[in-house]
């Protein structure tokens, strides 16, 4: 519905499409949804790396403890 006008705002003349207005609105909304998405994944991805350092830590703390009972074993043995 264009008319011949040679000023002004070309929203005043031509057709509002709503559809496409709400499909783009929707499109930013679920770009947002997954920017926010990855940022949260990539929090619960360092939390967990975190998580898994301190475990493997403990387990060779673990693991020296029980190897440094076997050492003084042998030699308490040793010196006997």
């Amino acid at each position: 519905m264009t008319r011949g006008v040679s000023g002004g705002s070309r929203f005043l003349f031509d057709g509002f499409d709503a559809a496409q207005a709400r499909i783009e609105a929707n499109e930013r909304v679920a770009e947002e949804r997954w920017a926010a998405l990855d940022f949260r994944l990539a929090q619960i991805d360092a939390a967990l790396e975190r998580l898994e350092r301190r475990l493997w830590l403990g387990v060779y703390g673990a693991l020296a403890f029980l190897l440094a009972q076997g050492v003084e074993t042998v030699l308490n043995a040793a010196m006997r």
